[in-house]
């Protein structure tokens, strides 16, 4: 039987999710919730029925299984308890929430006898995707001997259209910014790639717009130090043309086309670059460089070098629509629970911390 699922949230990514949903054998579509006059027309395009609220949904139809949250930061947690309360098991986009505080009294509320048969998973969606799971593949395998070093990029230019009304939050809210929205996706993959963060410090990029009306963060350039030893630098702005971000890397959003440059020529502008003891690895082209079959190992001799192939047949929200069936039918464990999403968040929230005051932050072990 068919696990029968709403998205609540018709902005840009709900429908993304939809689509998923509606391609998906073991799912089915069954509302769209959004109070926003657009969000009828969205859910007829759909082929879906529209509610303006959770509880006119649950008046209306049978409760669903399962629910994907995509409506802004700041309401994650309120309408993922809503839903828990109601039996139902929710995807949550990410970051899992706008607080930390708020984070973990919703994972304190999920881990409630009567709530802690439900599945909470916050939607990391990179996890899922092959540039990321073929790295992955390649650490695990000890390819590249012992990591040491990685750096990271998510550089790009966002116009002003997308701060404007109704997502005119996204300049001025604690929950927009460039932090929250953008880097929180490559703080959880280089998580997932290295384990936990244990401290950061951080510098501000030079502002390029006015404050006010825009007040969040436009970028910064980072110092990780993760728990395994591992040692990494990110910059991450959005107010530079650039091709060296993960969309543009691997062609995950059609919104954002691949540079002109790069299209049918199977290269990539990198975004991440790791350094291990016997290698070194750039992503998404995927070259290892060594002194493999060299005279020996050092810089004297000439780098040897191999492309890993990466198999894009599949579609990374597919892939995490159908791991939350799995989980939710008990046959998987989560890839990314909401402990996952709380860590990336926490690691963010000291990201800002250092930014404000210009110290090294230290991580405390997580503590939800």
């Amino acid at each position: 039987m068919s696990l029968r699922v709403i998205i609540v949230g018709a902005g840009l990514i709900g429908p993304r999710h939809a689509q998923s949903v509606i391609s998906n054998p073991s799912t089915e579509l069954v509302a769209l919730i959004d109070p926003a006059s657009s969000a009828a027309h969205i859910a007829s395009q759909l082929d879906t029925k529209h509610f303006p609220s959770i509880s006119a949904m649950l008046a209306a139809i049978p409760k669903p299984d399962a629910a994907i949250i995509c409506t802004p930061n700041h309401t994650h947690v309120p309408i993922a308890t809503e839903l828990l309360t109601h039996g139902i098991h929710v995807l949550i986009e990410k970051p899992l929430s706008d607080s930390l505080d708020s984070a973990k009294s919703l994972l304190a509320f999920a881990r409630r006898p009567e709530n802690s048969h439900l599945t909470l998973l916050v939607a990391h969606h990179r996890r899922f995707n092959r540039y990321v799971e073929k790295t992955k593949q390649i650490l695990d395998s000890n390819s590249l001997g012992n990591p040491i070093a990685v750096n990271g990029l998510w550089t790009l230019y966002k116009p002003p259209a997308y701060f404007a009304p109704p997502t005119d939050w996204r300049r001025t809210s604690p929950a927009g910014g460039v932090v929250p929205i953008n880097l929180v996706h490559d703080i959880d993959t280089l998580q997932y790639l290295f384990g936990p963060i244990s401290r950061v410090h951080a510098e501000k990029t030079p502002r390029q717009r006015a404050n006010p009306p825009h007040e969040v963060d436009e970028g910064a350039a980072l110092i990780l130090c993760f728990a395994s030893g591992v040692v990494g630098t990110f910059l991450v702005c959005d107010a530079t043309p650039s091709p060296y971000n993960f969309e543009m890397g691997t062609g995950e959003n059609p919104l954002i086309p691949s540079p002109p440059s790069l299209e049918g020529s199977g290269g990539r502008a990198d975004f991440y670059r790791i350094f291990g003891s016997e290698a070194c690895l750039s992503v998404p082209d995927m070259r290892r460089w060594s002194y493999d079959g060299r005279a020996e190992k050092s810089w004297t001799e000439e780098l040897a070098v191999e492309r890993f192939e990466v198999d894009l047949k599949t579609v990374p929200f597919d892939l995490q629509l159908a791991h939350f069936v799995e989980v939710i039918k008990g046959r998987e464990r989560p890839r990314c629970s909401g402990e996952d999403g709380f860590r990336a968040l926490m690691v963010c929230e000291g990201v800002r911390k250092a930014l404000e005051t210009g110290e090294v932050v230290h991580l405390s072990a997580i503590d939800t």
